[in-house]
């Protein structure tokens, strides 16, 4: 495969390349079992028209057209396609990366110079990207369809971001809340606790896959026939959290243990009915209190 960019005529540039992975799975994987007798449990391919389990050898891409009407696609083909992307990645145009929305990146793939021919050209476009600080956006063939990708550069090596199309997006206005506000009071106190938790980057203990620790601690525990971890208990079962006041406890904590000096957002305090003077009383002389409650809505 080759990277390709052309800005007009005059210029251009070819890179071969091959791409590897950027990723690593950890997670534990699972096979199904027959618990009877923990046989292995596998899935087998078999022809419909034939009743018979066939070979992976045997087996090929095929496109329904029409019920029961089927055209076979080879790799061949698909490989052979006529677009300029098929074998290459095509860079079409150069952009800011705060231009485009997270939602649409998607996993990422190491670009490697590809041969001693490939060092040079794949250096001064590495360089020229991480001087600009913007982003390349080039469509390339995978999978057998035409997909959009995103180069950017990472710690001296460039990589390729899959991209969804702008129709893959679904619209967000579907999961807002139409009815439900919030009022300024309350924002401002979500707001301090913003402040109260920042962070330069995502290193540290809080950042690692627990998840996977403990079952991995189940599976030993369970290998060596000990008896079970058991799960921390709730701090509060049963009992709805309330936000608000979640978050005037964490500030009010993270104030205390930096000292009186730490620049914390004071929390809004709440308005108050102006009291109201006293009615004279043509007998008896009562006083009473009001008590002014604002309604809020979560």
């Amino acid at each position: 495969m080759t990277c390709e960019y052309s800005p007009d005529s005059s210029v251009s540039g070819t890179i071969p390349i091959r791409v590897a992975s950027a990723t690593e799975n950890h997670s534990i994987q699972f096979h199904q079992y027959h618990l009877e007798d923990m046989g292995r449990v596998r899935v087998r391919k078999f022809c419909e028209l034939e009743d018979r389990e066939i070979a992976q050898s045997e087996i090929g891409k095929g496109y329904e057209y029409a019920k029961d009407q089927v055209v076979a696609i080879s790799d061949a083909e698909l490989q052979d396609l006529p677009l300029p992307t098929a074998k290459a990645i095509e860079i079409q145009a150069f952009v800011p990366l705060e231009s485009i929305d997270p939602i649409r990146i998607a996993e990422g793939y190491y670009l490697v110079p590809d041969g001693q021919v490939a060092a040079k050209p794949y250096k001064l476009l590495r360089q020229a990207l991480g001087r600009s600080s913007k982003v390349a956006i080039a469509k390339y063939a995978w999978s057998g369809r035409e997909r959009l990708g995103l180069l950017r550069v990472r710690d001296g090596a460039i990589v390729l971001h899959a991209m969804r199309w702008p129709d893959e997006v679904r619209d967000p206005a579907a999961v807002d809340p139409p009815n439900e506000t919030v009022s300024e009071e309350e924002i401002e106190q979500a707001l301090a606790l913003i402040d109260r938790m920042p962070q330069d980057d995502l290193e540290g203990s809080e950042f690692t896959d627990t998840y996977t620790d403990a079952l991995a601690k189940i599976i030993e525990a369970k290998r060596e026939g000990k008896p079970l971890p058991e799960a921390p208990e709730p701090e509060q079962p049963g009992k709805v959290l309330d936000l608000m006041a979640a978050l005037n406890e964490s500030v009010q904590q993270a104030k205390a243990s930096r000292g009186e000096d730490a620049d914390v957002h004071e929390m809004p305090k709440k308005k108050t009915a102006k009291k109201q003077p006293a009615k004279k009383a043509t007998a008896k002389k009562t006083t009473k209190k009001t008590t002014a409650r604002r309604s809020r809505s979560a």
